[in-house]
C-alpha cells in the first residue's frame, strides 16, 4: 500500500477500530485516515499538576495520587457502585455505574496507590469522580496534557486519543508539493510536521505556522483543480469569432442610459474572449441592479452577427420570458428570437426544434428544458446562463463540453460576493465585475421600524398605492409558529387584506410553479398593489412599477439576503423605499446589520461585512448548495493566504507547468471524484 493509499484508507482499516467503533466514526463524517488526521483538537486537558482532595475544585477535570480503602457494591441491580479512596487531607468516591464488580477491584485493588485524573463532583458531604477511565499505579502514564478531540455519543476520549496516537505514529513521509519560494514563507515546515505538530498537546498555543501551512494546502490544491479546469478548457481551441461595433451602437441607440464604465470594460473582456481561438468560460458578476443583462444582449448579437446561434437560460419562466420580451425589443426585427419552457404548446416546440436546427432560429431564451437531448444546435456558439450561482466544477464543465468546442459559455451571478469567495467558488472561470449601476438607477433609502408601529408602515404604504405604486411585503414564515416569533405571511395577508381588499396577493415556497407565476404575473402587470411573500421572491426579475419593500423581522435575516430582497424594488426611476422592522431588544449582530445596511446600497461591501458577522459558509446559502466548503481555510480570516496561493497558480501557469504533478495532493483533499471527471 502506497503513502496515498494508506492516508484514503477507510478508517476500519486501522487496527482497533472494528465495524462498531467505524460507524460512530462515520457518524461525524470521518471516513478515512486522512479526515481522522484532519480532525484537530479543539483544546487540551492537563493532568500533570497533582491536586490534594482538599484543594478540590468541583467542575474541573483535576489529578490526584489516593489510596485505595473500601467497596461499596450494593446487592440492588442499577444502584452505582462506590469505592472509598483517600489522601491525608480527606476522603473521595469513585462513583461507577454499569460496571463490573471484577472490573473495579481489577483497576482499584484495596491498598493500592491510584493516580487518578476526572472531573470533579460533590455528593452528600463528599468529593465523587464518576466512572473514572484515566487512572493508574503508574503516575507517570496519567500526569501529562492530552488533546480533547470533538466526539460523538458512544466513542470515549480515551479510547479516541489510543486510536489518533496509533494513526500519527504511522504518518508517512510524502514528497513536497510546495515550491521553495512558498515553504520558506512556512519556515521549511513539513506537512507531516505541521500535521503532527498541531496534535501535539504542547503547541496549545503555538498553533500558527503549523495551522497555516496546512490551510495553505488545502487552499492550493482547491486553486489546482480550478486551474486544471481552465487549462483544460482553453486548450480546446475554436473558431473566433468575427464582428465589429455595429451590434453595441444598435442596443446603444435603443436604450435610455449610458452605459458604465463597468458595462464597457466587461463587453471589452468579453469580446477579447469571442476573438480568440480559446474557449471563453466567463463569470459576469453585478449587483442587482448593475446591467448585466443589457452586456449578456450585446455579446449575444456579436455572436450572431457572426454567423453563431445563442441560447440563453434563466432559472425561472417569468424571468425567461422577461428576457425574451427586452430581447425582442433592442435586437433588430430580422433576426428570429424564441422563447421556449415547460409552457410552450406542442406544436410551438416542435416548430421551434426544427427551426434551431436549420439555423432559422438565431436566438432562444428559456429554461433548463434548452438542453433536453433531443434539441440540436446547428451552430451554437454562446450559451448564457443566468443566476446559476450555485453551480458547481463539474456541471459547469459538463455545460462547457455541451456546446461543443465553438461554443463560449457566459455564466452570471448578482449575488455579490468578497474576492475571496470569487476564487473559492468561480475559481475555474475567468471573471468580470460590474460594480457601478447605471445613473438612472436611483439609490434605495432603507429605514428601519420598530414592528409596534406597523400602523405608520401600512399607512406609508396606503399613500404610495394612492400613487400607483406597488409593494413587496416579505415575512419569514408560512404559518403562524408557537416556537418562533415570527409574523406569518398567511396571518399578515390576511390583515392587509382587510384594508386593500382583493388588491393584495400571498406568494410563499408550498404554491406549486404555475400558481406562483400566476401570482407574480397579476403583480407585474399591476392587478394587484401589495404582494405578501415569503422570501421566495425571485432574483433578478424587473417589476419596475414596485418601489417598496417591507422586510418583517429584518434582525432574523442575514445582511446578503437583506440586500438582496432589497434589490426587487428600484428597477424604475421611481423613488424606492426599503423598510426594515424588527423587534425590541436587538441582538448585538443584528443591530451591526440593520445600521450596515442602512448605510449603504454597495452589494460587495455588504458581503463583505456579512462574511465577518455571519461566516462564509452560512452567506446566502452556500453550505446548502453543495459546493465544496473548507475544513480550515477561512476566506475572510486567511484573505492573505487566498492571495498568495492564487499568485503561486499564477506563477505555475505562467511556467506551463505539468498540473499532473500535484495530483496525489489534490486527491488527499478529496477532489479525486472531479479530477477523474475531467479527463
Amino acid at each position: 500500500m502506497s503513502n496515498y493509499e494508506y492516508l484514503l484508507s477507510d478508517i476500519n482499516s486501522i487496527n482497533g477500530v472494528g465495524s462498531k467503533t467505524s460507524k460512530l466514526f462515520k457518524k461525524k463524517n470521518i471516513n478515512t485516515v486522512f479526515d481522522l488526521i484532519w480532525s484537530l483538537p479543539q483544546s487540551f486537558i492537563d493532568r500533570t499538576n497533582t491536586i490534594k482532595i482538599k484543594d478540590l475544585q468541583i467542575g474541573k477535570v483535576q489529578t490526584i495520587r489516593v489510596h485505595v480503602i473500601k467497596y461499596s457494591f450494593p446487592r440492588i441491580r442499577n444502584l452505582p457502585k462506590k469505592v472509598l479512596c483517600e489522601d491525608d487531607t480527606g476522603k473521595l468516591d469513585c462513583v461507577f455505574f454499569n460496571s463490573y464488580d471484577g472490573y473495579i477491584k481489577k483497576i482499584l485493588p484495596i491498598n493500592s496507590e491510584i493516580t487518578i485524573s476526572g472531573k470533579i463532583s460533590y455528593y452528600k458531604n463528599r468529593y465523587q469522580i464518576t466512572n473514572p477511565t484515566n487512572l493508574s499505579s503508574d503516575e507517570n502514564s496519567i500526569k501529562k496534557i492530552s488533546p480533547v478531540y470533538s466526539l460523538t455519543d458512544g466513542l470515549t476520549l480515551k479510547s479516541y486519543n489510543n486510536i489518533i496516537d496509533k494513526v500519527l505514529q504511522n504518518i508517512p513521509d510524502l514528497d513536497e508539493w510546495l515550491s521553495r519560494r512558498i515553504l520558506k514563507k512556512f519556515n521549511f515546515i513539513t506537512w507531516k510536521k505541521a500535521i503532527l505538530e498541531l496534535h501535539n498537546p504542547k503547541n496549545v498555543n503555538k498553533k500558527g505556522v503549523f495551522l497555516n501551512r496546512l490551510i495553505f494546502d488545502e487552499i492550493f490544491s482547491n486553486f489546482l483543480i480550478n486551474s486544471n479546469i481552465r487549462q483544460k478548457i482553453k486548450k480546446t481551441k475554436k473558431l473566433n469569432k468575427v464582428f465589429d461595433n455595429k451590434p453595441l451602437n444598435i442596443i446603444k441607440e435603443k436604450i435610455n442610459f449610458k452605459l458604465t464604465n463597468d458595462q464597457l470594460k466587461s463587453i471589452e473582456q468579453i469580446n477579447l474572449d469571442l476573438r480568440s481561438n480559446k474557449k471563453m468560460f466567463r463569470l459576469l458578476q453585478g449587483d442587482v441592479g448593475s446591467g448585466k443583462t443589457i452586456v449578456a444582449l450585446i455579446t449575444s448579437l456579436n455572436v450572431i452577427s457572426s454567423n453563431f446561434q445563442v441560447c440563453l437560460m434563466a432559472p425561472t419562466e417569468i424571468l425567461a420570458k422577461q428576457h425574451y420580451n427586452l430581447t425582442k425589443k433592442l435586437f433588430p426585427k430580422d433576426i428570429e428570437v424564441e422563447l421556449l419552457t415547460g409552457k410552450t404548446d406542442y406544436s410551438s416546440r416542435k416548430k421551434i426544434i426544427k427551426n434551431l436546427e436549420t439555423n432559422k432560429i438565431k436566438m432562444i431564451i428559456g429554461t433548463h428544458s434548452l438542453f433536453q437531448e433531443k434539441i440540436k444546435y446547428n451552430s451554437l456558439g454562446l450559451v448564457i446562463i443566468d443566476e446559476q450561482h450555485k453551480f458547481g466544477v463539474k456541471q459547469r464543465k459538463k455545460l462547457s463540453d455541451k456546446g461543443g468546442k465553438n461554443c463560449d459559455v457566459l455564466v452570471m451571478s448578482a449575488t455579490p460576493i468578497p474576492r475571496t469567495m470569487i476564487m473559492t467558488i468561480f475559481g475555474d472561470m475567468d471573471t468580470s465585475i460590474i460594480k457601478s449601476k447605471p445613473k438612472n438607477r436611483k439609490e434605495i433609502k432603507t429605514y428601519s421600524k420598530v414592528d409596534s408601529k406597523i400602523d405608520e408602515v401600512v399607512l406609508f404604504i396606503k399613500k404610495q398605492v394612492e400613487k400607483k405604486n406597488q409593494a413587496f411585503w416579505v415575512c419569514p414564515l408560512i404559518e403562524e409558529s408557537k416556537k418562533v416569533d415570527h409574523q406569518s405571511s398567511i396571518k399578515r395577508y390576511e390583515n392587509l387584506k382587510r384594508i386593500f381588499k382583493d388588491r393584495v396577493g400571498l406568494l410563499h415556497g408550498s404554491l406549486n410553479k404555475e400558481e406562483k407565476d400566476k401570482i407574480l404575473l397579476d403583480f407585474l402587470h399591476q392587478k394587484i398593489d401589495v404582494l405578501v411573500s415569503t422570501t421566495v421572491i425571485e432574483v433578478g426579475i424587473d417589476f419596475p412599477n414596485a418601489n417598496v419593500i417591507i422586510i418583517e423581522n429584518a434582525n432574523k435575516f442575514g445582511l446578503s439576503q437583506l440586500h438582496q430582497l432589497r434589490g426587487r424594488v428600484g428597477r424604475g426611476v421611481k423613488d424606492s423605499f426599503c423598510i426594515l422592522m424588527f423587534k425590541d431588544n436587538l441582538s448585538e449582530n443584528a443591530k451591526k446589520r440593520i445600521k450596515i445596511l442602512k448605510s449603504s446600497n454597495d452589494g460587495f461591501k455588504i458581503s463583505e461585512e456579512d462574511m465577518k458577522l455571519r461566516g462564509y459558509g452560512d452567506l446566502l446559502g452556500f453550505k446548502q448548495s453543495g459546493l465544496k466548503t473548507f475544513r480550515l481555510a477561512d476566506p475572510i480570516l486567511n484573505e492573505d493566504l487566498f492571495i498568495l496561493a492564487e499568485n503561486e497558480i499564477k506563477n505555475i501557469e505562467n511556467e506551463n507547468q505539468d498540473i499532473s504533478k500535484y495530483s496525489e495532493l489534490m486527491k488527499l483533499y478529496d477532489r479525486a471524484d472531479i479530477l477523474n471527471d475531467l479527463v
